[in-house]
């Protein structure tokens, strides 16, 4: 206990001048509140991404990232090395829907834009769809916000005993050979799909992901020190939960939670935030969640969709 006081003491020492004299007047406490709000800083984040590698968002727990491009048919492998950054592995190329645009519902032969977690691999599958398929996790919460319908979108491989058209009917599809080739080389749990309209990944701007990360821990500082107008002001008019709870309800339930002044520990890990394909200013934020009060603790996966507007994030979707 004497040791982690006194790297706290170092750490904050380093950040904002405390001295141990602030930790024998105000004790241990004090200390961690003032940790907790210097990571609301945008200087702070924004120095520490300066070498981070930042092509696809800021991602600490994924290892492989799959894109796939509409226009071209292509569906891409990225790895990440050794130092951290994303290199490209190998390209395939794929079969995507019969019709262009993303996908609203079920039948439309369309593919979805979005960003998707590979949830299952599936070897004893209709020969019609080759010798294996990763199972995708269409609908995601964004598309369901959306209203968007459908399910079973795959990348799979083809036909082994017949010939089949140019287009799916919304999977990708690649060759057989391959698609066994893409089963050694990742980790599905690990692995990020990310299908875009076209070759042009949106453009990363480093600035707004510090912004994000700022704004993400204001966010976490007032749920943690019960500032619950600050806490409900991160939320769009137009928020609607995972659930179905629209803002009015999700604020009523939020403020009788509040209301109990309950001591928490709340910690963030394996955070990634990622912007949105077909999107503007739109970012997907992920991590895992673990929470503890007097009366509930929780450890999970937490998603955010949030909106990034005059350098302020708005939360309009969550789990």
């Amino acid at each position: 206990m004497k040791t982690l006081i006194l790297l706290l003491i170092f750490t904050l020492s380093v950040f904002a001048n405390v001295t141990l004299d602030d930790y024998r007047k105000n004790g241990i406490d004090f200390i961690q509140k003032q940790l907790d709000f210097k990571l609301t800083d945008f200087g702070y984040w924004d120095d520490y991404l300066d070498d981070k590698d930042l092509s696809f968002g800021y991602i600490q727990y994924y290892n492989f990232i799959l894109t796939c491009d509409k226009e071209s048919s292509k569906l891409v492998l990225y790895k990440k090395n050794k130092d951290e950054k994303f290199q490209l592995n190998k390209d395939y190329n794929a079969f995507t829907g019969k019709i262009k645009g993303d996908k609203i519902k079920e039948g439309d032969l369309k593919t979805p834009l979005g960003i998707y977690n590979l949830t299952k691999r599936i070897v004893k599958l209709d020969a019609f769809y080759g010798p294996l398929a990763f199972v995708t996790s269409y609908p995601n919460i964004y598309d369901k916000y959306k209203g968007k319908n459908g399910s079973g979108i795959w990348i799979h491989g083809l036909p082994t005993n017949q010939k089949r058209d140019k287009y799916t009917k919304g999977c990708i599809a690649i060759d057989n050979d391959n698609i066994k080739g893409l089963n050694k080389k990742i980790n599905i749990e690990k692995t990020l799909l990310i299908i875009n309209p076209d070759k042009n990944l949106i453009e990363v701007n480093k600035e707004n992901i510090a912004i994000i990360l700022s704004e993400l821990y204001s966010w976490r500082y007032a749920w943690i020190y019960n500032n619950t107008d600050k806490y409900l002001n991160f939320y769009s008019d137009d928020f609607v939960k995972s659930n179905g709870m629209k803002i009015n309800s999700f604020k009523r339930y939020k403020k009788r939670i509040f209301a109990k002044n309950e001591k928490k520990t709340i910690v963030f890990q394996n955070l990634n935030i990622i912007p949105y394909p077909n999107t503007i200013d739109t970012y997907q934020i992920t991590f895992k969640e673990l929470y503890k009060s007097n009366s509930l603790k929780f450890i999970g996966e937490k998603i955010l969709i949030v909106k990034l507007t005059n350098n302020k994030m708005k939360i309009f979707t969550e789990n």
